[in-house]
């Protein structure tokens, strides 16, 4: 397994490959279909994003109640071609890759490609097992969203798989 920290650097994203196993480290967000629905009315009206993503990674989750003294609940993937609608205008503004489960849309593929961005997938059914590779969590905006607020996280090894790469080759196919 290939150990990355974040934030992303362009040499180190210019070698993986679809397939490739990775532990990641570093921070990501969060963020779920309600909080990308509130990020990009905020971009179409030229407003100012509660975070600046940039070179970030989002991590498509909505954790569960933390017990006393954990710092997260279950923390699994959620099925990533529900953010597809949004990922134009966060692509944009720079976001570099994403976290989630499932393949993507033909379209947000070549949008991927376009802006040279990644698409990792790690385990679906196992949050309570991802939640243990959770050290810090952050809360950012709209915690009105509850589980689906956006949080900053810091990974700590935590399993992905590269799904796609910048050159647009995926693990799903084309």
């Amino acid at each position: 397994m290939k150990k990355i920290d974040l934030p992303l650097k362009k040499e180190v994203v210019e070698r993986l490959e679809p397939g490739d196993k990775i532990l990641l480290s570093g921070y990501v967000y969060t963020a779920r279909d309600a909080a990308h629905k509130r990020l990009t009315k905020l971009i179409k009206l030229k407003e100012k994003l509660p975070i600046n993503l940039k070179g970030e990674v989002i991590y498509y989750v909505g954790p569960t109640p933390s017990p006393p003294g954990i710092i997260i609940g279950a923390a699994g993937p959620t099925t990533s071609v529900r953010m597809d609608p949004y990922m134009k205008d966060l692509l944009s503004l720079g976001l570099k890759a994403t976290i989630g489960k499932g393949d993507r849309t033909k379209e947000v593929k070549a949008l991927m490609k376009k802006f040279k961005a990644l698409y990792f997938v790690t385990i679906g059914g196992a949050g309570a097992y991802l939640s243990a590779h959770i050290d810090k969590r952050e809360l950012i905006a709209y915690e009105d969203l509850g589980p689906e607020a956006i949080y900053r996280l810091y990974l700590k090894e935590f399993p992905v798989i590269l799904a796609q790469d910048i050159d647009g080759n995926s693990i799903f196919g084309k």
